[in-house]
């Protein structure tokens, strides 16, 4: 069963990883996104996200659906409200019987959230603010 959470709650890792260990299992594979300093030459001091809670949690809902029922678990949990650097931002686990899968499908999950679960994030960099996903 799938662990899906947007919170102002930081991420504890080790936790996360423990809601994907199981006999079942054979490849865990996992992707954490912290907040970076640098971006090209664009110097970032902090970031804040904002989420439509409601939609987001649907949208992940749509996304870890289908590996389910093929078989995996995923666990998703992603932060809100201001974070500075290097704290965690998100956390996407996949585990599957194979690797292949877990690798294949942990970067399906990170990407697709990126493109279409309402989460926004607000960099404030050392030169303006810009909105991004």
């Amino acid at each position: 069963m799938h662990y899906l959470r947007i919170s102002d709650a930081p991420i504890d890792v080790g936790e996360m990883y423990q809601q994907l260990v199981a006999p079942e299992y054979g490849g865990i594979d996992m992707f954490v996104g912290t907040v970076r300093q640098w971006t090209g030459k664009i110097e970032t001091t902090k970031i804040e996200y904002s989420a439509y809670h409601s939609m987001a949690e649907k949208q992940l809902e749509k996304i870890a659906a289908p590996i389910e029922q093929q078989g995996g678990r995923v666990v998703v949990a992603h932060r809100t409200g201001q974070l500075v650097l290097s704290d965690i931002a998100v956390f996407v686990g996949v585990a599957a019987p194979h690797r292949a899968e877990a690798f294949k499908w942990c970067q399906y999950v990170i990407d697709t959230l990126k493109h279409e679960v309402p989460i926004w994030k607000k960099e404030y960099d050392t030169d303006k603010i810009r909105w991004g996903n």
